[in-house]
């Protein structure tokens, strides 16, 4: 599966738009995770015990939105765009989204 942020493909011509594919994941903080990025805000810097939780919930979503475009016989997806929203206090979530398209080699 070719996956691009741009809406074409270098090399490839687009030949059917198969229409938008989404995948989504909400994700609690854990409240371990909670102490230490507290503790991590009295001196400054990165919380990597969020970074890490970020970068997971992004590769869920995306798996997800692959997985819907799978089913519909997409072999790429172009237009990839990233949405976040808070749903409650110690819970946010990630959405993955883009058009799905068949793509075939230039000639």
């Amino acid at each position: 599966m070719l996956l691009t942020t741009t809406d074409t493909l270098s090399g490839k011509t687009i030949v059917e738009h198969l229409g938008m594919v989404k995948g989504n994941t909400v994700r609690a903080r854990h409240c371990g995770r909670d102490i230490l990025a507290a503790l991590r805000t009295i001196v400054g810097g990165e919380i990597q015990e969020y970074t890490k939780l970020m970068a997971e919930s992004r590769e869920q979503a995306l798996d997800r939105m692959v997985h819907e475009a799978e089913l519909l016989g997409a072999n790429a997806i172009i237009h990839i765009d990233f949405a976040t929203s808070e749903i409650m206090r110690s819970a946010s979530e990630i959405l993955a989204y883009g058009t799905a398209v068949i793509v075939k080699d230039e000639e």
